[in-house]
């Protein structure tokens, strides 16, 4: 029997293979924009249907949690948490940094995740307790795998590398923080990078539960840590801080609370206590 690494790894798969399909005629694809502004296509629909056709088949009892076809309930404490296409609007201009994120939580702890970037032919991979891991797609499979770590604490906050998704909205809330810190492009969503060494610090400025949940495994097997805005210490609606290091996590979202209370305070709108102050 598979593991629940091995399922979500397959399933993964099979979204990415189904995914590159439509990537292959992206002009052709018609797109719609949801009630929240952003862009869905068939596209989106087609990979959630082939991962739910094969978790459905290996785990019946388990439920499962999708960003376009919401949720089905189970009694075992099981779910499997999916994003089939991240970054849709990267995906409809045929930008090739979209993911394919399915992550397994198991009593409000996700155990799991799986993150593949199927157009540059690139996946990581987590499962509680046994270290994070990358690799390339061949052939529909993951091979040479590669643990990886993240990069030891920067000396001081503005020599820290960071990264900011999505590209084009929400960069508002990352603004304090690009500001002192050393921003750079990146070739594949943050988050991945800091979990290996490229950047010590990622903001993540909006999304879901499925946004976070694979993210929220394999950083921390990497040895790295991340935090919600708002104080969330498990994946939620965002924004989130992912970081190499405590004290560089600590840092900045002190940089990035501080300035929203400023803002807050400046436009005649009293602080709230909690995470939302300096």
């Amino acid at each position: 029997m598979e593991t629940d690494l091995e399922l979500a790894q397959r399933a993964a798969l099979t979204g990415a293979g189904e995914a590159l399909r439509h990537f292959a005629v992206i002009a052709d694809l018609p797109q719609e924009t949801k009630k929240d502004g952003s862009v869905v296509t068939l596209a989106d629909r087609a990979v959630e249907n082939a991962i739910r056709d094969v978790l459905t088949a290996a785990r019946p009892d388990d439920a499962i949690l999708g960003e376009e076809h919401g949720e089905t309930v189970s009694g075992n404490g099981r779910r499997w948490i999916i994003d089939p296409i991240d970054g849709t609007a990267l995906f409809v201009r045929g930008d090739n940094r979209w993911l394919v994120l399915i992550a397994l939580e198991v009593d409000g702890v996700v155990t799991v995740g799986v993150q593949i970037v199927p157009a540059q032919g690139l996946g990581w991979w987590a499962e509680r307790g046994r270290g994070a891991y990358r690799g390339r797609v061949t052939d529909g499979a993951l091979v040479d795998a590669e643990r990886i770590r993240v990069a030891g604490p920067p000396p001081e906050i503005g020599a820290a590398r960071l990264g900011v998704v999505p590209i084009d909205w929400g960069r508002e809330v990352a603004a304090p923080l690009v500001e002192v810190a050393a921003e750079e492009p990146w070739p594949v969503h943050p988050p991945l990078l800091v979990a290996q060494g490229d950047l010590d610090v990622a903001v993540q400025t909006g999304g879901e539960i499925w946004d976070f949940a694979a993210s929220s495994v394999i950083i921390p097997e990497a040895g790295g840590v991340f935090r919600g805005l708002a104080g969330q210490d498990r994946p939620d609606r965002g924004p989130f801080v992912f970081a190499s290091d405590p004290a560089l996590l600590e840092e900045s979202l002190r940089i990035l609370r501080k300035e929203k209370a400023q803002t807050a305070d400046s436009r005649g709108i009293p602080r709230r206590s909690g995470a939302g102050g300096a």
